[in-house]
């Protein structure tokens, strides 16, 4: 077996043992060889796939600036979403089915149609965008102590864990998209705040670069596709007990209880 499909089954097990593993950089001389690490990520990604899940979006990830520095990149990443990680609004979720997680509150976007022209711009992304919801992303790692640099976080799936979207369809001429705010609460308790501002100035800018850069893999965004563009605010730690709110204006709220 070679490094990267062995580094793939060690991130498998890890997700199905709920045991972390060491930092995966450390395979690499060149610890940011990102190309790998989303080859790791195609790998885990089939396991999922061969047991039975469906891919069903993506998610964007590194969306902050602040963040992004302190991984060392200037652009942020993306891991694939399938239908074993939406859990429904205002639902119980299995704390037992989590690894170190956290949770974080964002725009999700639901394409009506393909974004696999040349030449993309905004104008082209918000057409093909059928609504919009609000959406609590919870991420977790496989890697130990969230001791994560880029090479890990792509490899993993960009710290994917579930998500979970709100039932208001939220048309996109709505939504003040640079000056939302987003309040997340966990236990009735403010723990998150921020604007649309915090995800690469605009949530559709994220989006944008995720369609630009599934162009260039050849693997164009798809019609039904989920996308979450990224967090508002900073992440919140979340365990057994907690039950975690957001809005964002006056939307309707999303919201789920760990158990």
């Amino acid at each position: 077996m070679n490094l990267l499909k062995q580094i793939a089954e060690d991130i498998y097990k890890a997700k199905i043992s709920k045991q972390p593993i060491a930092p995966i950089r450390n395979f690499f001389t060149n610890k940011k060889n990102i190309d790998k690490a989303y080859k790791i990520q195609q790998l885990v990604t089939e396991k999922k796939l061969a047991d039975g899940a469906i891919i069903i979006g993506k998610k964007i990830g590194l969306t902050s600036f602040a963040v992004q520095e302190q991984l060392g990149v200037d652009e942020p990443d993306f891991g694939i979403l399938t239908d074993k990680m939406q859990i429904d609004n205002h639902t119980k979720l299995d704390s037992n089915a989590l690894m170190q997680p956290k949770a974080e509150a964002e725009w999700a976007f639901i394409l009506k149609s393909d974004l696999d022209s040349d030449h993309l711009n905004l104008d082209k992304v918000i057409k093909a965008i059928d609504h919009a919801r609000v959406a609590i992303e919870i991420v977790g790692s496989r890697i130990e102590n969230w001791d994560i640099k880029i090479t890990d976080t792509v490899a993993d799936n960009a710290s994917a864990s579930h998500f979970v979207l709100g039932n208001e369809k939220v048309n996109l001429s709505e939504i003040d998209l640079e000056n939302c705010r987003m309040q997340l609460f966990k236990n009735d308790e403010l723990v998150s705040e921020g604007t649309g501002k915090a995800c690469m100035g605009n949530p559709l800018s994220a989006v944008l670069w995720l369609a630009q850069t599934m162009i260039k893999r050849g693997n164009p965004l798809k019609a039904g596709e989920i996308i979450l563009s990224g967090a508002l605010g900073p992440m919140t730690t979340i365990e057994k007990g907690n039950i975690l709110i957001t809005q964002i204006d006056d939307f309707e709220e999303v919201g789920f209880e760990v158990i």
